[in-house]
């Protein structure tokens, strides 16, 4: 797809990380309670890559203005879960780390 040194692609290998890899510094926060990215697009870069496009993603926004946001903070990685948001709306959906 020629895509994997974009910003979309990392954006994609580190959810998909986060949630599988148990070296990362985050995954207990993903991973380590159950958080996954759907097989959909788990598998496939290209359906993550489509969902992003029509979902609103910004190639061009600056650092931290387009970031990949779950609505409901205790769901999966899935498209009808997902939007682009910014950081400081991260901040406002989000769970309390114990």
């Amino acid at each position: 797809h020629g895509k994997s040194r974009t910003r979309l692609y990392k954006i994609w290998e580190n959810m998909i990380n986060r949630c599988s890899n148990p070296c990362m510094v985050n995954w207990k926060y993903y991973g380590g309670r159950g958080i996954d990215v759907c097989e959909e697009w788990r598998k496939d870069f290209m359906n993550f890559y489509e969902w992003a496009m029509s979902s609103g993603y910004d190639e061009n926004a600056p650092k931290w203005q387009c970031t990949i946001d779950r609505i409901n903070v205790n769901g999966n990685y899935e498209p009808n879960n997902c939007k682009w948001s910014t950081m400081k709306e991260q901040s406002i959906n989000q769970r309390k780390r114990s």
